[in-house]
């Protein structure tokens, strides 16, 4: 009886040591990321295919367009390791901090290595989050892009559309500066524009933006719990440094 209410104890312990806002994020983190990293790489790979096959016959035309999409899919590879590994640092940070190091090592002592290395997960983690919310923003573009495209096949579709000539309905995708402006044929219009609404292509690479900006969204949110839960983290240790009691669940 005394061994098994040890051991409840023990878990109670263990569990009110347990960093749950960094374990929300991290978990909320390697989602966002792995969404926008796995489906905007295969949505820029449809683009490209889409745009090929339909709106730039000529290589030469869209060349620019495929290097650039290559420069983004390696920053995608590149995004994806490091915030795996800066995921598991932080949670990991969140785990030394908590009232569990404590009990479990009886006095504990920071350093001021300790808390400057807190304070450069404080400063780091701000700076992410500014930049995925650049990312958040430039990922709702292309969504933006192909909701107008579809809108105007739906268009097409309704009475009104009828009235008159559906060849008159366009999608012109030079003005959005995708592919230059001597692009051939560039612009797709009537049943043309309708085939191409009705490709896999297209509704694979909306849908895969939409779960991608869904995604970077995700990656914001965990990096706000980020930075509460460092900034908090990094007052405690403050607090321990002067020899106050506080403790966190950060």
């Amino acid at each position: 009886m005394v061994t098994l209410t040890s051991c409840l104890d023990c878990c109670i312990k263990c569990l009110g040591g347990v960093p749950y806002a960094s374990l929300v994020a991290t978990i909320l983190c390697f989602s966002g990321v792995a969404l926008f990293c796995g489906c905007g790489h295969v949505a820029l790979t449809g683009t490209v295919k889409m745009l090929e096959n339909h709106f730039s016959h000529i290589s030469s035309d869209h060349a620019t367009l495929i290097d650039v999409v290559q420069v983004l899919q390696y920053i995608i590879y590149g995004i994806g390791s490091f915030f795996f590994l800066y995921g598991i640092i932080l949670l990991a940070e969140g785990f030394y901090t908590t009232s569990a190091v404590k009990e479990m090592h009886s006095e504990f002592k920071t350093t001021v290595c300790g808390r400057c290395i807190s304070a450069m997960f404080v400063f780091l983690t701000y700076i992410l989050g500014l930049a995925w919310l650049g990312i958040f923003g430039f990922s709702a573009v292309p969504v933006f892009l192909f909701y107008n495209m579809w809108t105007t096949c739906v268009a097409m579709k309704s009475p009104i559309a009828n009235l008159t000539s559906v060849d008159n309905i366009c999608v012109d995708v030079r003005q959005y500066g995708v592919i230059p402006w001597n692009a051939e044929p560039g612009k797709a219009c009537g049943q043309t524009l309708a085939d191409i609404c009705n490709t896999s292509e297209f509704y694979l690479s909306y849908h895969l933006y939409i779960v991608a900006c869904a995604g970077a969204g995700a990656t914001v949110i965990a990096l706000l719990i980020y930075m509460m839960a460092t900034t908090y983290n990094y007052a405690v240790l403050k607090f321990k440094s002067h020899g106050h009691a506080h403790t966190t669940k950060f």
